[in-house]
Protein backbone atom coordinates (compact mmCIF):
# COMPACT_ATOMS: atom_id res chain seq x y z
CA UNK A 1 0.00 0.00 0.00
CA UNK A 2 1.60 3.26 -1.11
CA UNK A 3 -1.16 5.74 -0.35
CA UNK A 4 0.09 9.24 0.41
CA UNK A 5 -1.48 11.54 2.95
CA UNK A 6 -1.04 15.32 2.81
CA UNK A 7 0.19 16.80 6.11
CA UNK A 8 0.65 20.54 5.66
CA UNK A 9 3.25 20.72 2.88
CA UNK A 10 4.70 17.30 3.65
CA UNK A 11 3.72 13.91 2.23
CA UNK A 12 4.07 10.79 4.35
CA UNK A 13 3.40 7.19 3.44
CA UNK A 14 0.27 6.27 5.35
CA UNK A 15 1.59 2.85 6.41
CA UNK A 16 5.22 3.71 7.16
CA UNK A 17 4.87 3.14 10.94
CA UNK A 18 7.00 6.21 11.67
CA UNK A 19 6.00 7.98 14.86
CA UNK A 20 7.56 10.59 17.12
CA UNK A 21 7.86 10.48 20.88
CA UNK A 22 9.53 12.49 23.61
CA UNK A 23 12.42 10.82 25.42
CA UNK A 24 14.69 11.70 28.32
CA UNK A 25 17.94 13.56 27.73
CA UNK A 26 19.80 10.48 28.98
CA UNK A 27 18.27 8.47 26.14
CA UNK A 28 19.27 10.94 23.41
CA UNK A 29 20.92 9.07 20.50
CA UNK A 30 24.44 10.56 20.38
CA UNK A 31 25.20 8.80 17.07
CA UNK A 32 22.39 10.75 15.40
CA UNK A 33 23.10 14.02 17.22
CA UNK A 34 26.68 13.86 15.90
CA UNK A 35 25.35 13.83 12.32
CA UNK A 36 24.16 17.41 12.80
CA UNK A 37 26.85 18.67 15.18
CA UNK A 38 30.34 17.14 14.86
CA UNK A 39 31.38 18.09 18.41
CA UNK A 40 30.30 15.84 21.27
CA UNK A 41 31.58 18.51 23.68
CA UNK A 42 29.30 21.12 22.08
CA UNK A 43 26.33 18.72 22.23
CA UNK A 44 26.97 17.95 25.90
CA UNK A 45 26.92 21.69 26.70
CA UNK A 46 23.37 22.22 25.41
CA UNK A 47 21.64 18.84 25.49
CA UNK A 48 20.91 18.82 29.27
CA UNK A 49 18.51 21.73 28.90
CA UNK A 50 16.71 20.36 25.84
CA UNK A 51 13.49 18.54 25.21
CA UNK A 52 14.17 15.59 22.91
CA UNK A 53 11.83 14.05 20.35
CA UNK A 54 12.80 11.02 18.31
CA UNK A 55 11.33 9.54 15.15
CA UNK A 56 10.98 5.78 15.25
CA UNK A 57 10.30 3.18 12.60
CA UNK A 58 8.78 0.44 14.71
CA UNK A 59 11.31 0.40 17.57
CA UNK A 60 14.33 1.76 15.64
CA UNK A 61 15.28 5.40 16.29
CA UNK A 62 15.87 7.02 12.88
CA UNK A 63 15.71 10.73 13.69
CA UNK A 64 16.08 13.20 16.53
CA UNK A 65 15.27 16.83 17.29
CA UNK A 66 16.44 18.69 20.39
CA UNK A 67 15.03 22.09 21.34
CA UNK A 68 15.38 24.45 24.28
CA UNK A 69 13.37 27.33 25.71
CA UNK A 70 15.19 30.65 25.16
CA UNK A 71 12.48 32.92 26.61
CA UNK A 72 8.81 32.64 27.57
CA UNK A 73 7.66 32.49 23.94
CA UNK A 74 10.83 31.58 22.01
CA UNK A 75 12.41 28.17 21.53
CA UNK A 76 15.54 27.18 19.63
CA UNK A 77 16.15 23.94 17.77
CA UNK A 78 19.65 22.95 18.80
CA UNK A 79 19.94 19.74 16.79
CA UNK A 80 17.98 17.99 14.04
CA UNK A 81 19.27 14.81 12.44
CA UNK A 82 17.90 11.91 10.42
CA UNK A 83 19.73 8.62 9.86
CA UNK A 84 21.37 8.82 6.43
CA UNK A 85 19.53 5.72 5.22
CA UNK A 86 16.14 7.31 5.90
CA UNK A 87 16.61 10.81 4.47
CA UNK A 88 14.26 12.17 1.83
CA UNK A 89 11.23 10.41 3.32
CA UNK A 90 9.67 13.29 5.25
CA UNK A 91 11.13 12.34 8.63
CA UNK A 92 12.84 15.70 9.19
CA UNK A 93 9.56 17.47 8.40
CA UNK A 94 7.69 15.17 10.75
CA UNK A 95 10.17 15.99 13.53
CA UNK A 96 9.91 19.74 12.86
CA UNK A 97 6.09 19.64 12.88
CA UNK A 98 6.03 17.48 16.03
CA UNK A 99 8.38 19.94 17.76
CA UNK A 100 6.17 22.84 16.61
CA UNK A 101 3.11 21.16 18.13
CA UNK A 102 4.96 20.58 21.42
CA UNK A 103 6.32 24.15 21.46
CA UNK A 104 2.82 25.59 20.83
CA UNK A 105 1.49 23.57 23.79
CA UNK A 106 4.30 25.05 25.91
CA UNK A 107 3.24 28.58 24.91
CA UNK A 108 5.88 29.15 22.27
CA UNK A 109 5.27 31.57 19.41
CA UNK A 110 8.65 31.62 17.70
CA UNK A 111 11.24 28.98 16.81
CA UNK A 112 14.88 29.74 16.03
CA UNK A 113 17.44 27.52 14.31
CA UNK A 114 20.99 28.01 13.12
CA UNK A 115 22.99 26.22 10.46
CA UNK A 116 26.28 26.66 8.67
CA UNK A 117 26.77 28.84 5.61
CA UNK A 118 27.93 25.68 3.80
CA UNK A 119 24.83 23.64 4.76
CA UNK A 120 23.04 24.15 1.44
CA UNK A 121 20.58 21.26 1.87
CA UNK A 122 19.64 22.38 5.38
CA UNK A 123 19.10 26.00 4.29
CA UNK A 124 16.78 24.75 1.54
CA UNK A 125 14.94 22.41 3.91
CA UNK A 126 14.38 25.00 6.67
CA UNK A 127 12.96 27.50 4.20
CA UNK A 128 10.64 24.83 2.75
CA UNK A 129 9.16 24.25 6.21
CA UNK A 130 8.58 27.96 6.80
CA UNK A 131 11.75 29.36 8.38
CA UNK A 132 13.15 32.72 7.24
CA UNK A 133 16.73 33.93 7.43
CA UNK A 134 17.16 36.67 10.03
CA UNK A 135 20.90 37.09 10.65
CA UNK A 136 24.41 35.80 10.05
CA UNK A 137 26.73 35.19 12.98
CA UNK A 138 30.13 35.71 11.35
CA UNK A 139 32.95 33.28 12.24
CA UNK A 140 30.74 31.25 14.61
CA UNK A 141 32.24 27.93 13.50
CA UNK A 142 35.77 29.35 13.28
CA UNK A 143 35.54 30.59 16.88
CA UNK A 144 33.68 27.63 18.42
CA UNK A 145 35.02 24.49 16.73
CA UNK A 146 38.61 23.24 16.84
CA UNK A 147 38.42 21.27 13.58
CA UNK A 148 37.62 23.01 10.31
CA UNK A 149 34.29 21.88 8.83
CA UNK A 150 33.70 21.52 5.09
CA UNK A 151 30.40 20.76 3.36
CA UNK A 152 29.70 20.83 -0.35
CA UNK A 153 33.31 21.93 -0.94
CA UNK A 154 32.72 25.08 1.14
CA UNK A 155 34.35 25.87 4.48
CA UNK A 156 31.72 26.27 7.18
CA UNK A 157 32.55 29.54 8.89
CA UNK A 158 29.38 31.51 9.59
CA UNK A 159 26.11 30.53 11.25
CA UNK A 160 22.96 31.46 9.35
CA UNK A 161 20.14 32.09 11.83
CA UNK A 162 16.55 31.43 10.80
CA UNK A 163 13.22 31.85 12.59
CA UNK A 164 9.63 30.77 12.21
CA UNK A 165 6.54 32.23 13.86
CA UNK A 166 4.03 29.56 14.86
Amino acid sequence: MDILKQNSTCKFKKDNNIHTEEISVEGAPMDLLLLADPSEDAINKYIRDCKILVAKLKSKVIGVIAFVEKSSNTYEIMNLAVDEGYRGRGIGKKLIYSAEDKIKKLGGEKILIGTGNSSIDQLLFYQKVGFRMVEIHKDFFVDNYIEEIYENGIRCMDMVRLEKRI
